[in-house]
């Protein structure tokens, strides 16, 4: 199963994002999508596990703050800001939060915590990223994916 990880979209999908995500079984977006036609699009490629971000003004209160889904054997928590994750992640393969616009990849214990960055606008003078996710045997293995289209 491969998943495709994205966050901060603030409503623009790039072409480079969307060939990436048609390659995926799912997609996990965590949050501050800003458009509905954002989410329309993702769920065209491949079912869509959506958080609501601080910027989901058109989604107030319709999207979860924080989810608990298991796919394939590996249990995920997702919310779009990292105090909003529970503070016991050890029930979890893998713990996706957005929001900072930066790429961070950790492990505690045996969950792997994961902010794929923004692939949106470029904000702070980030780096555009998103990530992908092999997983076999309920164990994700994470690449980072850098954004270079402007």
């Amino acid at each position: 199963m491969k998943l495709g990880i994205i966050s901060d979209t603030h409503g623009l999908l790039r072409e480079s994002v969307l060939l990436k995500l048609s390659e995926c079984d799912y997609i996990l977006h965590a949050g501050d999508i800003d458009r509905p036609a954002v989410l329309e699009k993702l769920e065209s490629l491949a079912p869509v596990y959506v958080v609501e971000g601080n910027n989901d003004w058109e989604f107030s209160g319709r999207l979860p703050i924080r989810i608990d889904v298991t796919l394939e054997g590996l249990r995920i928590c997702m919310a779009h800001r990292r105090m909003d994750l529970p503070a016991d992640l050890s029930p979890f393969g893998l713990a996706v939060c957005g929001h900072s616009h930066r790429f961070e990849l950790s492990r505690l214990g045996n969950t792997v915590i994961l902010n794929p960055g923004s692939c949106g606008r470029s904000r702070f003078g980030r780096a555009l990223t998103m990530a992908t996710a092999e997983v076999t045997g309920g164990v994700p293995t994470v690449t980072r994916i850098d954004i270079d289209e402007l």
